[in-house]
C-alpha cells in the first residue's frame, strides 16, 4: 500500500491544500499535512501532479513496508 507523506521541508506556500483538499489540510503552523494517508489509484495521478509542483519537494508517496 502506498502512503502520502509530507516533510519538514514544507512552506506552507498552500499548492497542495488548493489542489487536492481531499489529502492535504493546513496544522497549526500553517504547514501542510496529510489529511488522507492511502493513496487511491484513481487519484494518483492529480497527486503525482500536486508533488511536481510542489516548491520545496516537500511531498512524497512511500511504499508501506509489510511487518
Amino acid at each position: 500500500m502506498e502512503k502520502l507523506k509530507v516533510s519538514d521541508a514544507c512552506i506552507g506556500c498552500g499548492l497542495c491544500v488548493s489542489q487536492l483538499e481531499k489529502y492535504f489540510e493546513f496544522n497549526d503552523e500553517g504547514l501542510s499535512s496529510v489529511k488522507q494517508e492511502e493513496v487511491n489509484e484513481e487519484d494518483k495521478k492529480d497527486l503525482l501532479n500536486v508533488i511536481e509542483s510542489c516548491p520545496v519537494g516537500a511531498i512524497v508517496i512511500e511504499e508501506e513496508k509489510e511487518a
